[in-house]
Protein backbone atom coordinates (compact mmCIF):
# COMPACT_ATOMS: atom_id res chain seq x y z
CA UNK A 1 0.00 0.00 0.00
CA UNK A 2 2.89 2.35 1.17
CA UNK A 3 4.75 1.79 -2.38
CA UNK A 4 1.30 1.95 -4.44
CA UNK A 5 0.85 5.24 -2.64
CA UNK A 6 4.28 6.37 -3.65
CA UNK A 7 3.95 5.82 -6.83
CA UNK A 8 0.49 7.73 -7.23
CA UNK A 9 2.20 10.76 -6.02
CA UNK A 10 4.84 10.60 -8.40
CA UNK A 11 2.72 9.72 -11.34
CA UNK A 12 0.83 13.49 -10.39
CA UNK A 13 4.04 14.96 -10.09
CA UNK A 14 5.35 13.46 -13.53
CA UNK A 15 2.13 14.64 -14.67
CA UNK A 16 2.22 18.10 -13.82
CA UNK A 17 5.68 18.56 -15.26
CA UNK A 18 5.42 16.63 -18.46
CA UNK A 19 2.33 18.75 -19.61
CA UNK A 20 3.92 22.12 -18.29
CA UNK A 21 7.22 21.44 -20.21
CA UNK A 22 4.66 20.83 -23.43
CA UNK A 23 3.14 24.13 -22.14
CA UNK A 24 6.95 25.92 -22.23
CA UNK A 25 7.46 24.66 -25.56
CA UNK A 26 4.26 25.36 -27.47
CA UNK A 27 3.30 28.55 -28.74
CA UNK A 28 3.22 30.87 -31.51
CA UNK A 29 6.88 30.09 -31.84
CA UNK A 30 7.23 26.45 -31.05
CA UNK A 31 10.53 24.99 -29.56
CA UNK A 32 11.91 22.05 -29.03
CA UNK A 33 12.18 20.50 -26.07
CA UNK A 34 15.87 20.03 -26.02
CA UNK A 35 15.68 23.58 -26.63
CA UNK A 36 13.28 24.17 -23.84
CA UNK A 37 15.84 22.21 -21.21
CA UNK A 38 19.05 23.91 -22.82
CA UNK A 39 17.14 27.34 -22.37
CA UNK A 40 16.00 26.57 -18.45
CA UNK A 41 20.02 25.75 -18.11
CA UNK A 42 20.86 29.27 -19.69
CA UNK A 43 22.56 27.81 -22.99
CA UNK A 44 21.30 27.84 -26.49
CA UNK A 45 19.94 30.11 -28.69
CA UNK A 46 19.38 33.43 -27.34
CA UNK A 47 15.95 34.25 -28.33
CA UNK A 48 14.70 30.69 -27.52
CA UNK A 49 16.19 31.49 -24.06
CA UNK A 50 14.47 34.79 -24.11
CA UNK A 51 10.74 33.17 -25.03
CA UNK A 52 11.55 29.80 -22.41
CA UNK A 53 12.66 31.84 -19.48
CA UNK A 54 10.79 35.48 -19.61
CA UNK A 55 7.81 34.39 -21.34
CA UNK A 56 6.26 31.47 -20.88
CA UNK A 57 8.36 29.77 -18.39
CA UNK A 58 6.16 32.66 -15.73
CA UNK A 59 3.24 31.96 -16.73
CA UNK A 60 3.72 28.42 -17.09
CA UNK A 61 4.27 28.53 -13.39
CA UNK A 62 1.63 31.25 -12.59
CA UNK A 63 -0.94 28.80 -14.52
CA UNK A 64 0.19 26.27 -11.80
CA UNK A 65 0.39 28.15 -8.83
CA UNK A 66 -3.51 29.46 -10.26
CA UNK A 67 -4.77 25.90 -10.45
CA UNK A 68 -2.94 24.67 -7.35
CA UNK A 69 -5.00 27.32 -4.85
CA UNK A 70 -8.22 26.96 -6.43
CA UNK A 71 -8.32 23.27 -5.87
CA UNK A 72 -7.10 23.33 -2.21
CA UNK A 73 -9.44 26.14 -1.69
CA UNK A 74 -11.83 23.74 -3.61
CA UNK A 75 -11.16 21.07 -1.76
CA UNK A 76 -11.36 22.82 1.97
CA UNK A 77 -14.66 24.62 1.17
CA UNK A 78 -16.31 21.02 0.18
CA UNK A 79 -14.71 19.04 3.07
CA UNK A 80 -15.99 22.20 5.77
CA UNK A 81 -19.21 22.67 4.42
CA UNK A 82 -20.14 18.62 3.72
CA UNK A 83 -20.86 20.43 0.22
CA UNK A 84 -19.78 18.32 -3.02
CA UNK A 85 -20.94 21.48 -4.91
CA UNK A 86 -18.87 23.88 -3.11
CA UNK A 87 -15.81 26.13 -4.93
CA UNK A 88 -14.43 29.83 -5.28
CA UNK A 89 -16.11 30.37 -7.86
CA UNK A 90 -19.81 29.17 -7.42
CA UNK A 91 -19.99 30.42 -3.27
CA UNK A 92 -19.04 34.27 -4.78
CA UNK A 93 -15.81 33.97 -3.03
CA UNK A 94 -14.23 35.08 -6.36
CA UNK A 95 -16.66 37.53 -7.51
CA UNK A 96 -16.50 39.21 -4.16
CA UNK A 97 -12.02 39.27 -4.74
CA UNK A 98 -12.94 40.60 -8.46
CA UNK A 99 -14.84 43.43 -7.23
CA UNK A 100 -11.92 44.40 -4.25
CA UNK A 101 -9.44 44.38 -7.36
CA UNK A 102 -10.96 46.30 -9.66
CA UNK A 103 -12.02 48.59 -6.92
CA UNK A 104 -8.69 48.95 -6.63
CA UNK A 105 -7.70 49.48 -10.49
CA UNK A 106 -10.32 52.00 -10.54
CA UNK A 107 -9.18 54.26 -8.19
CA UNK A 108 -5.64 54.02 -9.89
CA UNK A 109 -3.53 52.58 -7.38
CA UNK A 110 -1.07 49.94 -8.93
CA UNK A 111 1.13 47.06 -7.63
CA UNK A 112 0.28 43.39 -7.13
CA UNK A 113 0.22 43.89 -3.12
CA UNK A 114 -2.83 46.61 -3.80
CA UNK A 115 -4.31 44.44 -6.03
CA UNK A 116 -3.94 41.30 -3.56
CA UNK A 117 -5.03 43.39 -0.66
CA UNK A 118 -8.18 44.33 -2.44
CA UNK A 119 -9.13 41.17 -3.72
CA UNK A 120 -8.39 39.56 -0.59
CA UNK A 121 -10.71 41.78 0.99
CA UNK A 122 -13.43 41.50 -1.31
CA UNK A 123 -13.25 37.78 -1.30
CA UNK A 124 -13.60 38.16 2.59
CA UNK A 125 -16.77 40.46 2.37
CA UNK A 126 -18.44 37.81 -0.45
CA UNK A 127 -17.81 34.62 1.86
CA UNK A 128 -19.63 36.44 5.29
CA UNK A 129 -22.16 37.72 2.82
CA UNK A 130 -22.80 34.72 1.08
CA UNK A 131 -23.12 32.62 4.70
CA UNK A 132 -25.42 35.87 6.12
CA UNK A 133 -27.57 35.34 3.06
CA UNK A 134 -27.71 31.33 2.95
CA UNK A 135 -29.02 31.78 7.09
CA UNK A 136 -31.56 33.89 6.30
CA UNK A 137 -33.03 31.99 3.87
CA UNK A 138 -32.32 28.54 5.00
CA UNK A 139 -31.52 26.35 7.64
CA UNK A 140 -27.95 27.50 8.60
CA UNK A 141 -24.76 28.33 5.80
CA UNK A 142 -23.25 24.69 6.28
CA UNK A 143 -26.77 22.68 6.68
CA UNK A 144 -28.43 23.51 3.74
CA UNK A 145 -26.62 22.58 0.40
CA UNK A 146 -28.79 24.54 -1.77
CA UNK A 147 -29.51 27.26 0.08
CA UNK A 148 -25.91 27.86 0.09
CA UNK A 149 -25.66 27.52 -3.43
CA UNK A 150 -28.49 30.12 -4.07
CA UNK A 151 -27.09 32.89 -2.05
CA UNK A 152 -23.44 32.29 -4.36
CA UNK A 153 -25.31 32.75 -7.39
CA UNK A 154 -26.95 36.14 -5.86
CA UNK A 155 -23.90 37.26 -4.15
CA UNK A 156 -21.90 36.32 -7.52
CA UNK A 157 -24.37 38.90 -9.59
CA UNK A 158 -24.19 41.72 -7.05
CA UNK A 159 -20.45 41.46 -7.75
CA UNK A 160 -21.25 41.49 -11.07
CA UNK A 161 -23.00 44.40 -10.71
CA UNK A 162 -20.59 46.35 -8.10
CA UNK A 163 -17.70 45.81 -11.16
CA UNK A 164 -19.59 47.37 -13.73
CA UNK A 165 -20.60 50.14 -11.40
CA UNK A 166 -16.58 50.72 -11.02
CA UNK A 167 -16.15 50.76 -14.60
CA UNK A 168 -18.84 52.77 -15.09
CA UNK A 169 -16.60 56.24 -15.46
CA UNK A 170 -13.18 54.43 -16.21
CA UNK A 171 -11.17 55.24 -19.58
CA UNK A 172 -11.84 52.54 -22.43
CA UNK A 173 -8.69 50.61 -22.31
CA UNK A 174 -8.94 50.16 -18.59
CA UNK A 175 -12.60 48.51 -19.00
CA UNK A 176 -11.39 46.53 -22.09
CA UNK A 177 -8.33 45.53 -19.94
CA UNK A 178 -10.58 44.56 -16.88
CA UNK A 179 -13.06 42.36 -18.90
CA UNK A 180 -10.18 40.95 -20.35
CA UNK A 181 -8.85 40.17 -16.86
CA UNK A 182 -12.53 39.16 -15.34
CA UNK A 183 -12.74 36.43 -18.11
CA UNK A 184 -9.06 34.96 -16.67
CA UNK A 185 -5.88 35.19 -18.64
CA UNK A 186 -2.31 34.48 -17.09
CA UNK A 187 -0.79 36.26 -20.48
CA UNK A 188 0.42 38.82 -17.75
CA UNK A 189 2.41 36.91 -16.10
CA UNK A 190 5.75 37.99 -14.71
CA UNK A 191 8.14 36.96 -11.79
CA UNK A 192 6.92 39.34 -9.74
CA UNK A 193 3.56 38.00 -9.83
CA UNK A 194 4.63 34.32 -9.37
CA UNK A 195 6.02 35.19 -5.96
CA UNK A 196 3.12 37.32 -5.01
CA UNK A 197 1.16 33.99 -5.37
CA UNK A 198 3.66 32.07 -4.22
CA UNK A 199 3.95 33.28 -1.05
CA UNK A 200 -0.19 33.82 -0.67
CA UNK A 201 -0.47 29.80 -1.47
CA UNK A 202 2.66 28.96 0.82
CA UNK A 203 1.34 30.60 3.72
CA UNK A 204 -2.78 29.97 3.14
CA UNK A 205 -2.04 26.78 1.52
CA UNK A 206 0.21 25.35 4.16
CA UNK A 207 -2.27 26.52 6.66
CA UNK A 208 -5.07 24.58 5.13
CA UNK A 209 -3.00 21.35 5.38
CA UNK A 210 -1.89 22.27 8.71
CA UNK A 211 -5.36 22.55 10.20
CA UNK A 212 -7.30 19.88 7.69
CA UNK A 213 -7.68 17.58 10.45
CA UNK A 214 -10.07 20.25 11.40
CA UNK A 215 -11.41 19.61 8.35
CA UNK A 216 -11.95 15.85 8.67
CA UNK A 217 -13.55 16.48 11.45
CA UNK A 218 -15.70 19.31 10.22
CA UNK A 219 -16.83 17.26 7.47
CA UNK A 220 -18.78 14.73 10.08
CA UNK A 221 -20.92 17.19 11.12
CA UNK A 222 -21.41 20.08 13.69
CA UNK A 223 -22.59 17.63 16.22
CA UNK A 224 -20.03 14.88 15.82
CA UNK A 225 -17.64 18.02 16.08
CA UNK A 226 -18.54 19.18 19.19
CA UNK A 227 -19.02 15.52 21.07
CA UNK A 228 -15.05 15.54 19.78
CA UNK A 229 -14.11 19.00 21.26
CA UNK A 230 -13.61 20.93 17.50
CA UNK A 231 -15.16 24.55 18.01
CA UNK A 232 -17.21 24.10 14.43
CA UNK A 233 -17.97 28.08 14.00
CA UNK A 234 -14.17 29.11 14.82
CA UNK A 235 -13.02 26.18 12.73
CA UNK A 236 -14.98 26.69 9.74
CA UNK A 237 -14.77 30.69 10.02
CA UNK A 238 -10.82 29.47 9.36
CA UNK A 239 -11.32 27.50 6.77
CA UNK A 240 -13.08 30.05 4.87
CA UNK A 241 -10.97 33.01 5.20
CA UNK A 242 -7.91 30.98 4.61
CA UNK A 243 -10.12 29.27 1.46
CA UNK A 244 -10.89 33.41 0.35
CA UNK A 245 -7.12 34.22 0.73
CA UNK A 246 -6.10 31.83 -1.79
CA UNK A 247 -9.21 32.71 -4.16
CA UNK A 248 -8.13 36.14 -3.69
CA UNK A 249 -4.70 35.66 -4.76
CA UNK A 250 -6.05 33.49 -7.56
CA UNK A 251 -8.29 36.84 -8.76
CA UNK A 252 -5.41 39.15 -8.13
CA UNK A 253 -2.97 37.16 -10.45
CA UNK A 254 -5.21 35.97 -13.62
CA UNK A 255 -8.57 37.13 -13.10
CA UNK A 256 -11.71 34.95 -12.74
CA UNK A 257 -11.30 31.50 -13.44
CA UNK A 258 -14.14 28.95 -12.36
CA UNK A 259 -14.91 25.59 -11.64
CA UNK A 260 -11.26 24.35 -11.02
CA UNK A 261 -11.86 23.98 -7.73
CA UNK A 262 -15.47 22.58 -7.97
CA UNK A 263 -13.75 19.65 -10.36
CA UNK A 264 -10.42 18.84 -8.95
CA UNK A 265 -11.53 17.71 -5.42
CA UNK A 266 -13.95 14.87 -6.91
CA UNK A 267 -11.00 13.45 -9.18
CA UNK A 268 -8.73 13.51 -6.48
CA UNK A 269 -11.39 11.60 -4.44
CA UNK A 270 -11.63 9.43 -7.65
CA UNK A 271 -7.65 8.25 -6.79
CA UNK A 272 -9.06 6.74 -3.50
CA UNK A 273 -8.14 9.95 -0.89
CA UNK A 274 -10.93 10.76 1.64
CA UNK A 275 -8.37 12.47 4.50
CA UNK A 276 -8.12 15.78 3.43
CA UNK A 277 -4.30 16.71 4.22
CA UNK A 278 -3.30 14.18 0.94
CA UNK A 279 -6.69 15.35 -0.51
CA UNK A 280 -5.61 19.17 -0.27
CA UNK A 281 -2.58 18.11 -1.59
CA UNK A 282 -3.34 16.18 -4.60
CA UNK A 283 -6.26 18.48 -5.33
CA UNK A 284 -3.65 21.45 -5.71
CA UNK A 285 -1.49 19.09 -7.73
CA UNK A 286 -4.38 18.18 -10.36
CA UNK A 287 -5.97 21.62 -9.95
CA UNK A 288 -2.11 23.27 -11.53
CA UNK A 289 -1.95 20.34 -14.09
CA UNK A 290 -5.64 21.15 -15.11
CA UNK A 291 -5.11 24.75 -15.24
CA UNK A 292 -1.85 24.55 -17.38
CA UNK A 293 -3.32 22.13 -19.77
CA UNK A 294 -6.35 24.78 -20.05
CA UNK A 295 -3.90 27.54 -20.73
CA UNK A 296 -1.95 25.55 -23.56
CA UNK A 297 -5.17 25.07 -25.31
CA UNK A 298 -6.33 29.05 -24.42
CA UNK A 299 -3.49 29.94 -26.57
CA UNK A 300 -3.41 26.95 -29.26
CA UNK A 301 -6.46 26.04 -29.82
CA UNK A 302 -7.31 29.36 -32.26
CA UNK A 303 -3.98 30.39 -32.73
CA UNK A 304 -2.85 33.19 -32.95
CA UNK A 305 -6.04 34.52 -31.30
CA UNK A 306 -5.83 33.57 -27.87
CA UNK A 307 -9.10 32.75 -26.12
CA UNK A 308 -9.82 33.34 -22.13
CA UNK A 309 -8.55 30.96 -20.02
CA UNK A 310 -11.84 31.13 -17.87
CA UNK A 311 -13.74 30.31 -20.89
CA UNK A 312 -11.42 26.93 -21.86
CA UNK A 313 -11.98 25.97 -17.97
CA UNK A 314 -16.39 26.68 -17.81
CA UNK A 315 -16.33 24.59 -20.89
CA UNK A 316 -14.83 22.15 -18.67
CA UNK A 317 -16.38 22.77 -15.61
CA UNK A 318 -20.14 23.83 -16.44
CA UNK A 319 -21.51 20.25 -17.59
CA UNK A 320 -19.47 18.48 -14.76
CA UNK A 321 -21.30 21.00 -12.21
CA UNK A 322 -24.60 19.73 -13.86
CA UNK A 323 -24.03 16.56 -13.60
CA UNK A 324 -23.20 16.66 -9.97
CA UNK A 325 -25.93 18.71 -9.40
CA UNK A 326 -27.99 16.05 -10.55
CA UNK A 327 -26.51 13.77 -8.24
CA UNK A 328 -27.09 15.68 -5.55
CA UNK A 329 -31.08 16.42 -6.04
Amino acid sequence: MTRFRGWYWLALVAVLIGIAMVAVARGAVSVSLGAVIDALRGAGDPTAIAIVRDLRLPRVILGALVGAGLGASGAALQGSLRNPLAEPYLLGVSGGAAVGAVIVFALGITGDAAVTLGAFVGGIAAVFLALAVSRVGGRGARGDMRTLLIAGVIVGAFANAAIMVALASAEPNTVRGALWWMMGSAADATWRRVGWLAVSLLLAGGALVYWAREIDVLSLGDDTAASLGVDSERSGRRVFLLAALLAAATVSAAGLIGFIGLVVPHIARRLGLRAHRPLIIAAALVGATLVVAADLAARTVAAPTELPLGAITALLGVPFFLVQLRRTA
